[in-house]
């Protein structure tokens, strides 16, 4: 890491902030620039002081912590969750913040996650060091979110990805079916490129659970997965990409 990451303190209480603070003091990869107390000042903020990394609490007067974030434009900053209330530990995982820490924040929690956030920074390239949403792995865990039956599936178990009207439907090796807003490029990015593979501009799907594919006459053809009943089109352009890609 060639600089401190910058953070801003979002919390409503004072004294929370202050003790975060100091807190904080000891790790010089961190340097807080700023503190907010509402969603409506750490967007002033944020816009007046650019940082990389957010401490947020959840629930605030007027809006929520999730409340922010969704207001936040493109790339999105690293977020670290500080909160008393555990409720919401599932939908920081589903927004990708980094960690979950509850208060009172124990010290040793606390250097394990800006371990992890120092070790995150300097594995990325030099051209990626701005803030981003995190690069999934094939082991990492998802939480999808489908009404009383969300639950945390790891990205390997993903066997396509398929646009839905608006959303995009993401359809597991059990054969379940979630619904997600993200629209598809957006998982495109995100997700390993040395596993998940557009065939078609409205299809991802998981290289591994490709049981077959069937070319058709115009270079384009069919691509059969485990678990998926009716063939997903390959079409004739990303048929050419996938060959020069993979040989």
């Amino acid at each position: 890491m060639t600089h401190p990451l910058r953070a801003l303190l979002v919390d409503d209480e004072r004294l929370a902030r202050a003790e975060l603070r100091e807190m904080l003091t000891p790790f010089p990869h961190v340097k807080v620039v700023g503190e907010a107390d509402s969603v409506a000042s750490a967007l002033a903020r944020i816009d007046e002081l650019k940082p990389e990394l957010l401490f947020l609490d959840v629930q605030m007067p007027g809006e929520s912590g999730f409340d922010l974030l969704a207001r936040l434009p493109e790339p999105r900053l690293e977020v670290i969750f500080v909160t008393a209330f555990d409720a919401h530990a599932l939908r920081a995982f589903e927004v990708n913040a980094l960690d979950y820490l509850l208060k009172p924040v124990h010290p040793e929690r606390l250097a394990r996650t800006l371990a992890r956030l120092e070790d995150a920074e300097k594995d990325k390239p030099a051209a990626a060091q701005a803030p981003s949403r995190h690069k999934l792995t094939e082991t990492d865990m998802l939480f999808l979110e489908n009404g009383a039956k969300s639950r945390f599936v790891r990205v390997d178990q993903l066997v396509c990805l398929r646009g839905a009207g608006d959303y995009v439907e993401l359809v597991t090796v059990d054969g379940t079916c979630t619904l997600s807003p993200r629209p598809l490029k957006e998982w495109e990015t995100r997700l390993p490129e040395r596993t998940f593979a557009r065939i078609h501009r409205s299809a991802l799907v998981n290289l591994t659970l490709v049981e077959r594919v069937d070319r058709g006459l115009g270079g384009g053809g069919d691509v059969y997965l485990r678990g998926v009943e009716s063939p997903l089109p390959l079409s004739r352009s990303y048929a050419a990409v996938l060959k020069e890609r993979f040989g």
